[in-house]
């Protein structure tokens, strides 16, 4: 069996906005990581500098990215 390689679709400082996109994305059909294995030592999930981290299988990750950025947008319109 073959892993298969993943990609950050979006990070953003918010752990509670991140969770509610990976929801949304599963939704949607997409696959997105929830292991968090990778980020900083003792921090899975978090990229030095970015925040928290949205990661999906790479064959999936342009329309992931499409949706997780509109998500995004949506959910900070004030």
């Amino acid at each position: 069996m073959t892993l298969p390689n993943f990609e950050t679709v979006l990070s953003h400082r918010d752990a509670n906005i991140i969770r509610v996109i990976i929801t949304a994305l599963r939704a949607h059909g997409f696959h997105p990581r929830d292991d968090g294995t990778d980020g900083l030592p003792g921090m899975p999930g978090v990229e030095f500098g970015k925040g928290f981290a949205v990661q999906v299988p790479a064959d999936e990750a342009a329309d992931a990215r499409l949706l997780a950025e509109d998500l995004l947008k949506e959910m900070l319109k004030s």
